[in-house]
């Protein structure tokens, strides 16, 4: 019988729930990269370099970027849910998919709050807070769950590592990105968080179809 890194027998987790689990992951992504890419089409003038993607989620096409960030916090919990079920180290393992779940709730309460985006000066502006959250929270994350993947995933350790790194070098500039360009900068950082994401995914599903 296979082991993993904590020295539990593989055979004990749970094939089909690490499976849909994992798809759920994926399934997220792509629903926030395909609402960023639609989203556009139904907001007059939306400049792609310039304007932000929380320009997208304000007015009446709102519910189309609301849907896609729904749907990638969904992706989140389910890879925090798929990290718990295996839980491949310790307090940093633990700290790595807790980091997960609170990035799943951050991102429904910047899709449910509409006070952005959309010229209104009424209501509290909350993204601009959780923004920092979101930021330290998807370094932190990649960071604490790659030590776990260094027996069996190997080659998602290194490329968990290389994200969070990426993520923590790029996420810092976007504060001090001009206007101009920071719609382009933000829709980057976006694809390393999907990325960040898919990759835990397919973790979660490489280990359900091994454990069959």
């Amino acid at each position: 019988m296979t082991r993993d890194v904590t020295g539990h027998p593989t055979g004990t987790e749970r094939p089909y729930l690490l499976i849909l689990l994992g798809f759920i992951g994926c399934f997220g992504c792509l629903s926030l990269i395909i609402g960023t890419a639609v989203a556009p089409f139904f907001v007059p003038d939306h400049d792609w370099v310039a304007d932000t993607i929380s320009d997208l989620a304000a007015g009446r096409s709102e519910i189309i970027m609301d849907v896609a960030l729904y749907g990638f916090a969904a992706g989140l919990f389910a890879v925090s849910l798929a990290a718990a079920h295996i839980h491949l180290g310790g307090v940093r393992w633990s700290i790595g998919l807790i980091s997960l779940a609170i990035l799943a709730s951050l991102v429904v309460i910047v899709g449910a709050r509409n006070e952005y985006g959309d010229g209104d000066s009424e209501g509290i502006v909350i993204h601009i807070y959780l923004v920092y959250g979101l930021g330290a929270l998807f370094l932190l994350a990649p960071l604490c769950l790659a030590p776990g993947l260094r027996q069996d995933h190997g080659r998602a350790r290194k490329a968990l590592i290389a994200l969070g790194l990426l993520w923590g070098l790029c996420a810092p500039l976007f504060l001090f990105t001009p206007t101009g360009v920071d719609g382009l900068v933000e829709r980057l950082l976006g694809l390393v968080a999907c990325a960040i994401v898919a990759l835990l995914a397919l973790v979660a599903i490489r280990r359900g179809r091994a454990a069959l």
